[in-house]
């Protein structure tokens, strides 16, 4: 009987949600300021012009997010832009669980390999720590393969040490978030922003920027 009451008691107690988001206006800043109309923003690095578009968001199973930031490098108007997507999943507490990058330049693809915050011996790496290891990692392997390539053009050369320009400023940018206290078992009619609602499943689906987040439970 008291087994049957502790667990009536467990089943109705609130229960403090957290969340993890980007906060898309700082990284924005971070790396000039988006254009208004187009959510782009265009810098220069290391004598070269590239640009970054606003990130799409999509919410993963475990609680986390995964981004995926399109980078163009721009090399006028009698030649054609090269492009990359960098791709970072980050945990529920905001640690990098793993990133890569594809690039394509000259009609060729160069992707790199899924760098995870795993040591080679097999220990986990998070935090600070573990994110750098990863964009070293990123850098390495994408820098090697353009040698391998033999790419010589300075703007692509320096493409892979853009990205981890990008993706420094994109883990600066990770936002913890608290949010409402909501008794398990329980979902609001009209769930509140930034509440998610315990133990429901909803359909995992890419989030603009800019566009509300879609709950959808089951029948």
């Amino acid at each position: 009987m008291k087994s049957l009451i502790l667990a009536l008691t467990l089943l109705h107690a609130p229960c403090l949600h957290a969340g993890v988001d980007i906060d898309i206006d700082a990284l924005g800043e971070s790396l000039g300021g988006w254009k208004n109309k187009t959510s782009t923003v265009d810098y220069s690095l290391s004598g070269a012009d590239y640009r970054t578009y606003k990130p799409e968001i999509t919410p993963t199973p475990d609680g986390g997010i995964f981004v995926s930031l399109r980078i163009d490098h721009r090399r006028g108007w009698l030649a054609n832009d090269d492009h990359a997507v960098l791709e970072v999943s980050f945990g529920p507490d905001g640690t990098v669980a793993s990133a890569q990058s594809n690039l394509a330049i000259q009609g060729r693809t160069i992707s790199s390999d899924l760098i995870r915050s795993t040591a080679n011996a097999g220990a986990s790496v998070s935090g600070v720590e573990g994110a750098v290891k990863i964009g070293t990692d990123l850098v390495a392997d994408l820098s090697s393969k353009l040698l391998r390539e033999k790419v010589v053009e300075a703007g692509r050369v320096n493409f892979p040490a853009v990205l981890r320009h990008n993706y420094n400023l994109l883990f600066q940018s990770v936002r913890l978030r608290a949010d409402k206290v909501v008794p398990i078992g329980e979902v609001p009619a009209d769930p509140p922003k930034n509440v998610v609602p315990p133990k429901t499943d909803k359909n995992l689906e890419i989030r603009p920027y800019g566009e509300k987040e879609k709950v959808k439970l089951k029948d």
